[in-house]
């Protein structure tokens, strides 16, 4: 099965014409205040305006309540939540009866947080080593993962092509591994997309 792609992190046009260039599978938007790449409803909705439809939009939230996040998806700027801080299952739980799809991501210390993504009520869920720290973690402790998963966590253009290998992973995540100088790389986002896809 081939390895989906999502870039995460998108701000401006000039990273969308990429986007619309290279058709990564998904596309993430942060809407986490805190993070140098917060972007407002309005805007991810001016981003994903025209997006081809084999692009999946992500929200990235952090402990968002439900309104918040379903006022998003009622914009049309998004199609799944993806849910970062310390969300209960009960959150999942409502966002699937309003018929929003929703990634749990997990940061992956030991075996114990693999358990807990492996019983998570989510659609799919993302195994990542932090919030945006740009590191990997020890990927031998997803080795026994049976449900599929985003893999997450220091993923560049160099080193993707031996997770795939691997892990085999539903999909990989990208953000910091395509940026320059905290920018969006369109060179390193070629590469990525080349990578992942020369399999």
């Amino acid at each position: 099965m081939e390895t989906l792609i999502k870039m995460c992190g998108l701000r401006t046009i000039d990273d969308m014409r990429w986007i619309w260039r290279l058709i990564p599978d998904y596309v993430g938007f942060v809407f986490a205040e805190k993070s140098r790449r917060y972007v407002t409803p309005k805007q991810a909705a001016v981003l994903a305006d025209g997006l081809d439809e084999r692009i999946t939009p992500v929200g990235v939230f952090v402990d968002s309540s439900f309104e918040e996040i379903n006022s998003i998806y009622d914009m049309g700027a998004i199609k799944i939540a993806q849910l970062h801080g310390n969300e209960p299952d009960e959150l999942i739980l409502r966002l699937q009866d309003a018929g929003i799809k929703v990634i749990r991501a997990f940061q992956v210390k030991s075996e114990a947080d693999i358990e807990a993504a492996e019983k998570s009520p989510a659609d799919l869920v993302l195994l990542d080593s932090g919030k945006g720290s740009g590191e990997t973690f020890d990927w031998s402790l997803i080795k026994q993962m049976s449900r599929p998963y985003f893999l997450a966590g220091g993923l560049d253009p160099k080193n993707v092509k031996q997770a795939i290998e691997a892990l085999h992973p539903f999909a990989v995540d990208v953000s910091s591994g395509i940026e320059t100088n905290g920018v969006k790389d369109c060179n390193k986002m070629m590469e990525f997309a080349y990578a992942v896809r020369s399999k």
